[in-house]
């Protein structure tokens, strides 16, 4: 395995890690997001506590999201030293939507799960809309690891057609080589034949 392949690994497993993280979490969301029925209190009760229970969780589980986390970080940047001109494109782009990710996870997902878990909600931003900004934060955190990922394939995708248009050009080169030495030896061979009548 090369080093960019070891590295593509330090980011892929991350994110795809990431991503079950969060889909675990869309079975609560979905009441909030993605019906046009207001959530009933059982509802929000059941929401809230899936949340304080994660902010709650003993602290060996946040450790391992923040060291995978830590990985794909340290994926990018042993891409990103020494980069290609596919690195820099695709691995760029790939680290923008990556820190996009931790941002928002930081600003909003943490924050919101803190205010869940101490049931100390703002005037302006009150239960259902703090859940509601929980839940299109993870959204949006999938969609952006969505997008690392297919940044990633298509670098993936564009290496390996680069290499087979190299490799289409070194054996045509080798064809039209060995054309030549074999015309050479063809004019030599006829040019000894003519000396020799």
């Amino acid at each position: 395995m090369s080093k960019a392949s070891f590295a593509t690994f330090l980011i892929i497993c991350p994110t795809c890690f990431l991503l079950g993280t969060i889909f675990t979490n869309w079975t609560f969301d979905h009441a909030t997001l993605w019906t046009s029925l207001p959530p009933t209190t059982p509802t929000l009760q059941a929401i809230e506590s899936h949340y304080a229970h994660l902010h709650h969780a003993p602290p060996i589980i946040p450790r391992v999201l923040h060291i995978t986390i830590g990985t794909g970080i340290l994926g990018f940047l042993a891409k990103l030293y020494k980069p290609s001109e596919s690195n820099m494109l695709f691995d760029g782009a790939s680290l923008v939507l990556y820190m996009i990710a931790l941002v928002m996870y930081g600003t909003n997902v943490v924050k919101g799960l803190r205010i869940i878990a101490e049931g100390e909600y703002g005037e302006e931003v009150g239960r259902v809309d703090t859940l509601r900004v929980v839940a299109a934060s993870q959204v949006i955190i999938a969609l952006v690891l969505v997008g690392v990922l297919v940044l990633q394939s298509g670098q993936w995708y564009a290496e390996r057609k680069e290499e087979q248009e190299v490799r289409g050009i070194e054996l045509e080169e080798e064809r039209e080589r060995e054309r030549e030495r074999d015309e050479r030896r063809c004019g030599a061979s006829a040019s000894g034949g003519k000396k020799k009548n």
